[in-house]
């Protein structure tokens, strides 16, 4: 199918973003990679009146790398997956699985956030690293941190007339570990179960440990195991079985994965996965963070 009539415009500063936005009366859409709007408008799954394209707003084309990284809404997934310097570990692992390069190459960072598919990668991540979001409207601007941005599915804190103008990530400190995996029937499509994991170590003990999930519910989720992981991931880290982590995670999975399953996968599958994934990639960053305090 083709998409129904629009009117296309290109503002070059946020404030004549805000106005366009403002000015109708709800039935606008923002582009800026159009990975996922693309399909939607062709599908006639969404008819906006007005097309509002951000690409030539220079302010969200940048990358800040100061004691944060900051990435404005129309910086490309591909520029921040070839920025190296960024030493946001977590984001790194995470762009790769996106798609495929191609769609990487036009989708943008804050687009992915902005959509919130419950099965997409990017608010996962923001939701580990707790990220804080930029939201500009007609009253200004206002800070949102990732665990109040997710809404439910596809369904975020931004109101009508507002748009995600950057997103600030952390950067690592010392002893500090990350791991991400997913599982998909191919690379490029939708994880069935994906995890994110976060662990700050202080030698052989657990300072902290957070798992994320894609997936699994209506929206990314996360959780706090620190008290679950400090004695069977420590040990692990001593050289013992891997186990005892995956058994710590049992009621964390059935916790965590609120979906009643598909034609993909089960409800009971997914759990399984996630424990085998989380126990995994929880390890993993364990290790890398102990590796990183020598």
């Amino acid at each position: 199918m083709k998409a129904a009539p629009f009117s296309y415009v290109r503002p070059t500063s946020p404030a004549d973003v805000v106005s366009e936005l403002s000015t109708s009366g709800g039935d606008a859409k923002v582009l800026a990679g159009g990975q996922s709007l693309m399909p939607v408008l062709a599908m006639r799954l969404g008819r906006p009146t007005t097309l509002i394209d951000i690409t030539r707003v220079q302010q969200w084309r940048r990358i800040d790398a100061g004691s944060e990284v900051r990435i404005g809404a129309a910086v490309r997934q591909r520029a921040v997956e070839r920025r190296p310097d960024l030493t946001v570990p977590l984001l790194a692992r995470a762009l790769p699985w996106i798609g495929h390069r191609e769609i990487r190459s036009r989708g943008t960072v804050c687009g992915s956030l902005a959509h919130a598919d419950p099965a997409s990668e990017l608010p996962a991540v923001a939701l580990v690293l707790d990220a804080r979001m930029s939201i500009r409207g007609p009253a200004g601007t206002r800070e949102v941190p990732a665990e109040e941005f997710f809404r439910g599915a596809m369904s975020t804190a931004i109101e009508t007339g507002e748009v995600l103008q950057h997103v600030t990530f952390p950067r690592r400190r010392p002893g500090e570990g990350f791991g991400f995996a997913e599982i998909a029937r191919r690379h490029g499509d939708f994880a069935l179960v994906g995890v994110a994991t976060r662990v700050l170590v202080d030698g052989h003990r657990i300072v902290s440990a957070r798992l994320g999930a894609f997936g699994v519910a209506d929206r990314p989720v996360v959780a706090d195991v620190t008290t679950e992981m400090a004695e069977p991931l420590g040990a692990a880290l001593d050289g013992g079985p891997r186990e005892p982590v995956a058994d710590a995670l049992r009621d964390v999975a059935r916790q965590l994965v609120t979906t009643g399953g598909d034609k993909h996968a089960s409800a009971g599958y997914r759990r399984r996965l996630l424990r085998t994934l989380g126990a995994r990639e929880l390890l993993a960053a364990a290790r890398a963070g102990q590796k990183e305090n020598h």
